[in-house]
């Protein structure tokens, strides 16, 4: 196992912030800690504990970063986000060499198990999107994948690249907050509670490379199932030129695109994810 974190100094400063953002959160909400496999993974419940939407963030983020999402969501549905264990936030701070060889996937369907959902609706951004294509639980009702990793390859333009090694050389609050705007719509501006983070993360954890595409059975897997995938319309990493051919393909169905949105769509425009959940849930309500 890999630890993600520099040294436990690194470790008590992270958590400490993700615990002091959510103590601060006024959306009322509940914290658990499930073990599965040796692993504790950390659940923020936001409403009811019988979760109809289930969130998986993306690399570098937690509940703790989603609080605008989260409130978003619960207005709708009880609302569980799941930190991921291997990246910063409140889980465990270690991960296999090859997490994505189904290590997550088995993760998450245990977490489901453990706390009873069913039929839900699971939403992951960007590596978050990987992890709900690789998860074969049968309580998964439908997916939404936003801005999803594990069906191509990342992209990475010049002033995105340069910002990025920047800010693992030197991850000052300027620095994050460069990289965080170019994640964004033109014109977006990274709170300075953002900047922060990244600054942390920079400092004190090992950040982890962008999962690989998935193996073409997972992907067809996924294929038969309720879905529906989606990016932002100024996405740098996966913006729609990159995605909508290879999600045709493997997944079969359309790539929607997302007006006015960079990468960090629960940030930016939260209620384009809660649009999307509605399309899903009618979708099944109708469903014979």
């Amino acid at each position: 196992m890999t630890a993600i974190y520099r040294n436990t100094v690194s470790q008590y400063t992270v958590r400490q912030w993700c615990l002091n953002r959510l103590a601060q959160w006024s959306t009322p909400h509940s914290r658990q800690v499930v073990k599965v496999d040796d692993v504790d993974v950390h659940l923020t419940h936001i409403g009811d504990q019988a979760a109809k939407v289930v969130f998986l963030p993306g690399t570098n983020f937690n509940a703790a970063t989603s609080l605008k999402l989260g409130s978003a969501l619960s207005e709708r549905w009880p609302t569980m986000i799941i930190d991921l264990p291997g990246q910063p936030g409140l889980s465990s701070g270690f991960r296999p060499r090859h997490p994505h060889d189904g290590w997550y996937g088995r993760i998450v369907a245990k977490v489901l198990e453990a706390t009873a959902a069913r039929e839900v609706v699971v939403v992951g951004h960007s590596l978050g999107a990987a992890v709900a294509l690789a998860c074969d639980s049968p309580r998964i009702g439908a997916r939404v994948l936003c801005s999803p990793a594990g069906i191509t390859r990342l992209g990475m333009d010049i002033p995105l690249l340069a910002c990025s090694t920047r800010w693992l050389l030197t991850p000052t609050m300027a620095a994050s907050r460069r990289l965080l705007n170019l994640m964004m719509a033109p014109g977006g501006r990274a709170s300075t509670t953002a900047a922060e983070w990244m600054s942390l993360v920079g400092h004190h954890c090992r950040t982890s490379l962008a999962p690989p595409p998935q193996p073409i059975e997972v992907l067809g897997r996924a294929a038969g199932r309720t879905l529906v995938v989606a990016t932002g319309e100024h996405d740098r990493f996966l913006g729609p030129r990159r995605l909508a051919t290879p999600v045709q393909r493997g997944l079969d169905v359309s790539l929607r695109t997302l007006p006015d949105v960079g990468h960090l769509v629960g940030d930016e425009r939260p209620g384009e994810i809660v649009k999307l959940i509605e399309g899903v849930v009618a979708r099944r309500t109708k469903r014979p």
